[in-house]
């Protein structure tokens, strides 16, 4: 099944225009949401540390600390949480191990020189990733704004950021899918293992391999999910037996909120978030426009994980879950590369049909 490169010419002008009013109206609408969404984050963070709350971060610099001591990981966090007033059920509300076993063994400054690494490697992954079909403008573009919008792996507590370096991981995945999926497979699993709300964009991975005739790939994919699914069977398993009767309880992911909140968490977890709203409310929004230009295999998955992720985070996270879309740095981003293309696809004229001799 072929996937069309640049669909957006696939429309008629007058459809290429409403487009355009829509995105420029999310624009605005973003805009004005941001604002709104600030007021509802700083009332949430005032009611979390009225009640004791403490921040996430602290207490995962803390289980880590324990497990390099030499403690059991699930004995560690299980703890931790109750002294944080976290909930440990259902084992979903209680991170994978995996972030605290290899801090212990590199430590915080390990991770964070990682983190440096793979925002190079995103710059330049992104730079050459569309090669064939980019001009050099897009291409510088797309590399830059992967830089801008992965300026999060700079920060101290990256480290302790599961989110921020999955995310990390997810978009330089994506940007090496086409020229080498093995890289992008092993990429994506070690994403998966960090933080298993990156695991749609894997299952997403054998459907548009199926539906390409790339049936290794699918394969190799779907065996992949098979075992971090067993993984995190045994995960679930451990956290049950360390939890004790008394454990907060999750309150469920039910937010309602709507797509104010997908948009917020982009904006909170990048550099855009220190632009005026005015500026970075369309922003955040003209990226999946300039992906939507895009087409192809690569436009065509991305589009497919950036509305599909937004729509579960609309749905189902609650406010204080906004980082999720930290999975989404930098990649999100390289659409604004894009959307003078968009634009030039959406408003220009067709050329009249030649006559049939």
């Amino acid at each position: 099944m072929m996937l069309p490169d640049r669909p957006l010419r696939l429309l008629p002008r007058s459809a290429g225009w409403a487009v355009l009013l829509l995105v420029a109206l999310a624009g605005i609408w973003n805009a004005a949401a941001l604002q709104s969404r600030d007021g509802a984050h700083a009332a949430d963070i005032a009611e979390r540390l009225e009640r004791g709350d403490r921040v996430d971060m602290d207490m995962y610099r803390a289980v880590e600390a324990r497990v390099a001591a030499g403690e059991d990981y699930y004995m560690a966090v299980t703890e931790e949480h109750r002294r944080f007033g976290f909930p440990t059920s259902p084992s979903v509300a209680v991170r994978t191990p995996v972030l605290a076993w290899t801090g212990a063994l590199w430590g915080a400054q390990g991770w964070r020189v990682i983190a440096v690494l793979l925002w190079a490697a995103n710059v330049l992954a992104w730079w050459r990733a569309f090669a064939d079909t980019s001009n050099l403008a897009e291409r510088a573009g797309a590399g830059a704004f992967a830089g801008l919008f992965g300026a999060i792996a700079f920060i101290p507590d990256v480290a302790y950021s599961h989110e921020a370096l999955a995310g990390l991981l997810l978009s330089l995945a994506l940007a090496l899918r086409e020229r080498s999926w093995p890289a992008a497979l092993l990429l994506a699993a070690c994403a998966v293992a960090l933080r298993e709300l990156a695991l749609p964009f894997l299952l997403l991975c054998p459907v548009l391999a199926f539906l390409g005739e790339r049936r290794k790939e699918a394969s190799a994919v779907a065996g992949t999910i098979a075992l971090l699914l067993a993984g995190f069977a045994l995960h679930a398993v451990a956290v049950s037996e360390a939890r004790m009767p008394g454990d907060v309880v999750s309150p469920g992911w039910t937010g309602l909120i709507g797509p104010s909140l997908p948009l917020y968490g982009i904006h909170v977890t990048t550099l855009i978030q220190t632009f005026p709203a005015w500026l970075a409310g369309p922003l955040g929004v003209l990226p999946l426009l300039g992906w939507t230009a895009i087409g192809g295999r690569t436009g065509t998955f991305a589009l497919g994980w950036f509305a599909g992720f937004m729509a579960f985070v609309a749905i189902f996270a609650r406010q204080e879950n906004f980082y999720w879309m930290a999975l989404f740095v930098p990649a999100y981003g390289v659409g604004l590369a894009y959307v003078p293309r968009a634009v030039g696809d959406l408003v220009r004229r067709r050329e009249a049909p030649t006559a049939m001799s």
